[in-house]
């Protein structure tokens, strides 16, 4: 006896909405299950275990972006290690989390604008440059400081306009001088000179290495000016400026720190002159 292996015709034809079906529901499975883990993995970053609050933290790090959302509310949790786990995670979540970054960057909460500027800068992604500088205008001041440190992490020139013009805000005024000091552009020579002369030690400093940093010699009368400085690490760090200038017109104004009040800067003159030429500088 021959067994058929007909299959009916009504079976034939609803077969394949069937197998859509079967596939449709173990995908929903699958996304409530993911959504059951990261709901899970999000409540073990409360927990007291310190262990497995960082596997929670690494485990939504492997998450796609479905996890980002949530991890974007918890960057206004009151905890700061909290915000500061979620953006961690989200960070390791990578580029697939970079747009709704920048919506985020947009939101009402300063605690989320705040670490939204964290996680940009460090996604590094040259992208969120023109967005990032839109914050360094920030009503809120630490969202203005977090916009500040993700440029100095990505350090892409093209900030150098903004960073410029927030040297005007004296609550980033030392980070941003900072900042043009590692991006070495010299659009920023002439805010620069005027950090260098200005009141702040802290912008003074920086003003004085990045002026040698970017080699433009318009900077020179003011750097032998800043010799004279009261503070010991300008006067240094003008004189190492000077040398990267080979303002040999600066010999004269640097021979009286050879006995500067301050051996470090004594010993670092003591260099800077030689290298500008001047013979009798260890000879004595």
């Amino acid at each position: 006896m021959v067994l058929s292996h007909t299959v009916p015709g009504s079976l034939q034809t609803n077969l394949p909405r069937w197998k859509a079906r079967n596939r449709s529901d173990r995908r929903m499975r699958r996304i409530m299950n993911e959504a059951e883990r990261i709901q899970q993995l999000i409540a073990a970053l409360r927990d007291e275990n310190e262990a497995l609050r960082d596997h929670a933290m690494a485990s939504l790090g492997q998450m796609g972006s479905e996890a980002v959302p949530q991890l974007i509310g918890l960057m206004a949790d009151e905890d700061v290690v909290i915000r500061e786990a979620a953006t961690t995670a989200v960070v390791r979540i990578g580029p697939v989390a970079f747009d709704q970054l920048l919506e985020a960057l947009q939101d009402d909460e300063w605690a989320i604008r705040e670490q939204a500027a964290n996680a940009l800068g460090r996604l590094r992604d040259p992208r969120a440059v023109d967005p990032l500088m839109r914050a360094l205008k920030d009503k809120d001041g630490a969202v203005r400081t977090a916009a500040v440190w993700a440029l100095e992490r990505i350090g892409d020139s093209r900030a150098t306009p903004g960073l410029i013009e927030a040297l005007g805000d004296g609550t980033l005024r030392e980070d941003v001088a900072r900042v043009l000091k590692k991006i070495g552009d010299s659009r920023a020579v002439d805010a620069l000179i005027d950090g260098l002369l200005g009141p702040n030690w802290m912008v003074r400093r920086h003003a004085a290495e990045a002026l040698g940093k970017i080699g433009d010699p318009r900077s020179t009368q003011a750097l032998i000016q800043s010799l004279q400085d009261e503070d010991w690490l300008v006067r240094r760090n003008a004189a190492e400026s000077l040398a990267r200038l080979g303002a040999k017109q600066a010999i004269e104004p640097l021979l009286p720190l050879l006995e500067d009040e301050n051996t470090m800067v004594q010993e670092t003159v003591e260099g800077v002159l030689a290298s500008l030429g001047w013979k009798e500088a260890t000879s004595s």
